[in-house]
């Protein structure tokens, strides 16, 4: 069985997946985010919420699933 942690990043990185391929597809334009946007990103979503400076509602695995790419890859 997967914990809910591992659903949202499967979930996450298949949403990138499909969004990457459609818009590759239909516009010829590629999606990518900079590594410290990413990693920031990250981060405030593995925060707790007394600590966060601003309400981040997507939950840490969705963010990690969504940013995966982005954070292993370097775009040239």
């Amino acid at each position: 069985m997967f914990t809910t942690f591992t659903a949202l990043a499967l979930a996450g990185g298949a949403l990138r997946l499909v969004l990457q391929w459609q818009l590759k597809t239909r516009w010829g334009i590629s999606l990518g985010i900079p590594q410290a946007l990413a990693g920031a990103l990250v981060v405030l979503a593995g925060l707790p919420e007394f600590i966060k400076p601003f309400p981040f509602p997507v939950p840490l695995g969705l963010t990690l699933g969504l940013l995966l790419p982005d954070l292993l890859l370097r775009g040239a």
